[in-house]
């Protein structure tokens, strides 16, 4: 196939452009939103044009103007000092939003990536990083602040440091836990197995999800970061030279029987900070997540790694493109370790498919997902060798692993709505893997996806490739699950349970359009089904699988018409009518394997 195809008509646009716009939009006819902006923008405004707004040095003294009123030029009066009122807020505003903003990238610097790292890899960095946060979050901030002082003196902007590092835990255990359940999403799976490199995964299908919790949460320490400033520096702890909003709160207290109003500036310009911030991340938060989209429930998505790869000679095998050989997976350590999977024998050559059968738990799962480097957590191949073209992929570094996913190896999984992230449009979840693994131009990329849909039979491409996940049946997300996986001209397909989630007439169409897929390209297929028909009308070979073990293999008429096997003679017994097996007819479609 060729790497672009001739489509003609405009190209849709992408995923993200038309969210940004959306999300605009709906920011845009959003009060809160608005007036929370507006707000913030005049406050952080006049702060930046404290020079040419005040037009006084806020550290002049006039003593003969001690507590004078308001008068042109100085419309909030004088201070104690003789001080211009106006010209100290606007400037006492760059010093205390200067100090919170210092504290809250120290926050985002520590707490966000080792968040995301922690909960997407695990291992033994989660746990040293989990115990550093639970022991920083242990600590008394007011004494470690005091402290602080004490020993690196008392200058504002070392002490936000200080204080960005006390409250980095918060967004550190906030964005491991979501991450953490991210992973275990079915469309995270699917993108890793069509080639993304994680830290790709992590900015697209991660970050997104994280994105609006973290804004509140910005909102939430900045917050807490300009009132514990203000109470430092209200307590006189703090380099008392420039003016900041907790030094003129200081400075009031002291002279409130004379002038009560000087509390009010500097007490009404952290409120409405503080409030804007709040209500703008809290605006944010439903602009983001506004989406009409229901997420897929998760499930486990990363296992353990094994030995180091090791090279082997195949030269007699070349027609192979899948050998498993003495396959055992267990999950669990130790003497609680509990094997699944018991020394299993398995091939693949070109241009056949292989049907895996059995009733559910008898591990035909397990064992596709140890070819496919996805086992659930917990889960380890303690025994044996993957050969995927030629390629021992037991123990293979991901990044290893990552070169053979999409152009060698291709995935198609059950429960094609989970398997698409809601967050995307579906062209855009075609795009970015043609584009990683083939190195395409955008255009190209999108025309070959609209080639691909075109190829699965959907009738209105362009509509699919527009569409979110939601907007579309399960039927034609199976198709758009195919063309994903046929993108990149695989060598072989493992396609798990491809047909339970679809109704029978949706299942014999999928069927027909794998089944002319393969023919079309000479693909070797591994088919993963409890559905004896399925076997009997699409596979040249089935091996039969009993509490983790093969029980009986051989061509699709030998096991279905002369099982030798008393667990495979009750399962066709069970479905199948005795009649000749294929190619003289075709099997029901909907003879399932009991459980």
């Amino acid at each position: 196939m060729s790497e672009a195809f001739t489509t003609g008509g405009p190209v849709p646009a992408d995923a993200s452009g038309r969210r940004r716009g959306t999300a605009a939009r709906r920011f845009l006819r959003n009060p809160q939103a608005m007036t929370s902006a507006v707000l913030l923008a005049l406050i952080v405004g006049a702060v930046l044009l404290a020079p040419v707004l005040a037009g006084h040095q806020p550290g002049a003294a006039e003593l003969s103007k001690a507590f004078a009123g308001p008068e042109p030029g100085h419309p909030l009066g004088f201070d104690s000092a003789g001080r211009d009122v106006w010209s100290r807020l606007l400037h006492g505003g760059g010093n205390s939003l200067g100090g919170a903003l210092i504290a809250l990238a120290v926050a985002l610097a520590l707490g966000v990536p080792g968040g995301l790292v922690a909960g997407y890899y695990g291992k033994w960095f989660d746990s040293l990083a989990t115990w550093t946060s639970n022991f920083v979050m242990a600590l008394p901030a007011m004494i470690v602040l005091l402290a602080s002082r004490a020993i690196l003196g008392p200058t504002v902007p070392v002490l936000m440091v200080v204080l960005g590092a006390l409250v980095a835990p918060s967004f550190f255990r906030l964005v491991r836990g979501i991450v953490t359940t991210v992973r275990r999403e079915l469309y995270v799976d699917a993108a890793r197995v069509s080639g993304l490199r994680d830290r790709r995964i992590i900015a697209r299908h991660v970050l997104i999800v994280v994105r609006a919790p973290i804004i509140i949460q910005v909102a939430l320490v900045a917050g807490i970061a300009i009132g514990l400033q203000a109470g430092l520096e209200f307590l006189g702890i703090g380099s008392g030279d420039a003016p900041t909003w907790g030094a003129m709160l200081n400075e009031a207290f002291q002279n409130i029987q004379r002038d009560p109003l000087l509390m009010l500036w500097p007490g009404l310009a952290l409120g409405l900070t503080s409030g804007a911030l709040v209500l703008l991340a809290s605006a944010l938060r439903d602009v983001l997540e506004d989406r009409g989209v229901t997420p897929p429930n998760p499930r486990s998505a990363r296992r353990a790694k094994v030995a180091e790869p090791t090279t082997v000679d195949t030269a007699g095998e070349r027609a192979s493109l899948l050998s498993v050989r003495d396959l055992a997976v267990s999950y669990g350590h130790g003497e609680t370790a509990v094997e699944v999977v018991h020394g299993v024998d398995l091939d693949v050559a070109e241009g056949e498919i292989v049907g895996l059968v059995g009733q559910s738990g008898s591990g035909k799962s397990q064992t596709a997902f140890s070819v496919l480097d996805i086992l659930p957590e917990g889960g380890r191949v303690t025994r044996g060798s993957i050969l995927v073209a030629a390629t021992e992929v037991v123990g293979l570094p991901e990044k290893k692993y990552r070169a053979l996913r999409g152009n060698v190896i291709a995935y198609v999984p059950q429960e094609p709505m989970s398997n698409l992230d809601p967050a995307f449009t579906v062209g855009s979840q075609l795009v970015e893997p043609i584009r990683v693994r083939l190195g395409l131009s955008r255009k190209a990329a999108t025309e070959r996806a609209l080639e691909l849909l075109r190829q699965v039979e959907i009738a209105d491409p362009r509509r699919v490739f527009a569409a979110h996940p939601h907007e579309i049946s399960g039927g034609m997300a199976q198709r758009v699950l195919i063309a994903g996986a046929m993108s990149c001209d695989p060598k072989l397909l493992v396609a798990d349970e491809p047909t339970t989630a679809l109704d029978v007439t949706v299942q014999a169409e999928v069927l027909d359009l794998l089944r002319r897929l393969q023919a079309e390209r000479g693909m070797g297929v591994l088919l993963v089904t409890h559905n004896l028909g399925v076997v009997a009308d699409l596979c040249d070979r089935v091996a039969v699988m009993n509490a983790g073990r093969i029980v009986e293999t051989g061509t699709t008429e030998q096991v279905l018409k002369h099982p030798r096997d008393p667990y495979t003679r009750t399962l066709v017994e069970a479905v199948l009518d005795d009649v000749p097996a294929r190619p003289a007819w075709v099997a029901p479609r909907t003879a399932e394997v009991p459980a």
